[in-house]
């Protein structure tokens, strides 16, 4: 069918690079709707359909819905007014671009962790990724409540120091439950707690650590900060884990 520019289907198909299926979706909808054989009823696509087929793939390119598309495909020229639409619209990009780059650093840092680590509890691993996931809020609210230099400083950490905290977190979480019901005075769990804070001290560094001592928040504004980052622990874990914390702290104090 290929005289006078004239195709079926499955030849304009070949030719544009969409399926079949996707041709039926748009003639369904009306937004690509190719005459008709008088008797057969099969689609007969032109040179025309081609252009119009080139005008959805761009607009779609760009991130239109179809639903907009149908409308833009009526305008014989575009002015100034589309301006406000794609400024709009590369807004939406851009928020989702950030969307995928979180994604794809969340995947990243789990693929390592789950290598190193070969098996990591289920609920340890959801509160990690959701951590990683809301890292843009919690940079948001350091820019609101801590000194400028304590984030510039926080967001020099490179992937890797964040994943080998990462670890050192997944391994204090497995001991937690492993030593949950001890009492809070055991060698181990106050083992436990020194090893976790010295890792922690060492990725902040002295100069942060002091910083980060010097500054003064809110209690209601560190539960906002702590609500970004759930626990993964129990409610009974957690007020366990504060206990041996308290402990830990005053016996360093004594000393």
């Amino acid at each position: 069918m290929k005289g006078n520019n004239k195709y079926s289907i499955g030849e304009f198909s070949e030719k544009t690079g969409i399926s079949i299926r996707t041709l039926h979706y748009y003639d369904e909808i009306g937004l690509l709707q190719p005459e008709k054989h008088p008797t057969s009823g099969h689609r007969i696509y032109n040179h025309q359909d081609i252009l119009t087929l080139q005008k959805i793939v761009s607009l779609k390119f760009l991130g239109y819905s179809l639903d907009k598309i149908t409308s833009l495909l009526h305008e014989s020229s575009f002015t100034v007014d589309l301006n406000e639409t794609l400024t709009l619209h590369l807004q939406v990009l851009e928020k989702e671009k950030e969307r995928i780059e979180q994604s794809m650093t969340a995947i990243q840092r789990v693929v390592k962790l789950l290598k190193e680590e070969e098996e990591v509890d289920s609920t340890i691993l959801f509160s990690l990724i959701h951590s990683i996931q809301t890292e843009n809020m919690q940079k948001e609210w350091m820019k609101q409540h801590m000194p400028t230099d304590v984030v510039e400083g926080l967001s020099k950490k490179t992937e890797e120091e964040k994943i080998t905290l990462d670890q050192t977190f997944i391994q204090f979480a497995k001991e937690v439950k492993q030593l949950y019901g001890k009492p809070v005075k055991d060698s181990k769990v106050q083992e436990m707690i020194k090893t976790y804070l010295e890792a922690s001290f060492e990725f902040l560094g002295r100069d942060l650590m002091q910083k980060l001592a010097d500054t003064d928040v809110k209690e209601l504004d560190i539960q906002e900060l702590e609500d970004m980052t759930p626990s993964p622990f129990t409610e009974d874990e957690q007020k366990w884990l504060n206990q041996a914390m308290e402990y830990y702290m005053k016996q360093a104090e004594l000393e």
